[in-house]
């Protein structure tokens, strides 16, 4: 099969980054993603970016500041951007019929938050029939009240591979040619 691969960055607002002890390994997963978007321009694939409208009173409501996708990152005009209100970036979305439009069949998928947003989307994804590849270091959350945020990291990893996604990480994306 030859692939028509799009990177999908899932909710990198800049809400997310107000507190840099929120969001695990921030900086690393900034770097990794704005590596990833570049890499992807350079490629001629094309880069669709999810905003989330938080919830009123969060750091990432359609109505704050944090909102707005990260200031930093490398996006030029081709790049589109979908709201979303739910974690799974598909639901009540335009995702699906851009990615139908431009005949997408491969997805890599980088972002925030990876038990949340980012695993409801790797599993849709997968549902509707799309490669999804998950970038294992281009992902990141938060500590919960049982876990700290690298176990959940390593766990959506292993959870997600056995099932809905191949695994690598963005080294091996940015070197590599599109299939």
């Amino acid at each position: 099969m030859i692939y028509k691969p799009a990177l999908l960055i899932i909710d990198v607002q800049a809400g997310a980054f107000q507190n840099p002890l929120f969001i695990y390994d921030s900086d690393k997963l900034l770097s990794n993603i704005k590596e990833l978007i570049s890499w992807a321009h350079i490629s001629k694939i094309p880069v669709i970016l999810t905003q989330h409208n938080g919830k009123s009173g969060t750091s990432t409501s359609k109505t704050s500041p944090g909102w707005v996708l990260h200031p930093t990152l490398p996006l030029i005009a081709q790049d589109v951007k979908i709201e979303k209100n739910y974690p799974d970036s598909f639901q009540d979305t335009e995702l699906e019929s851009h990615l139908i439009r431009l005949g997408v069949n491969q997805l890599i998928v980088a972002g925030i938050q990876s038990e949340i947003c980012v695993d409801a989307t790797c599993r849709r994804a997968f549902s509707l029939g799309y490669d999804v590849i998950l970038v294992k270091d281009g992902h990141s959350t938060t500590a919960s009240s049982s876990l700290n945020a690298d176990q959940i990291i390593l766990h959506h990893n292993n959870v997600l591979q056995n099932w809905f996604v191949s695994l690598t990480d963005t080294q091996s994306i940015i070197m590599s040619v599109p299939k």
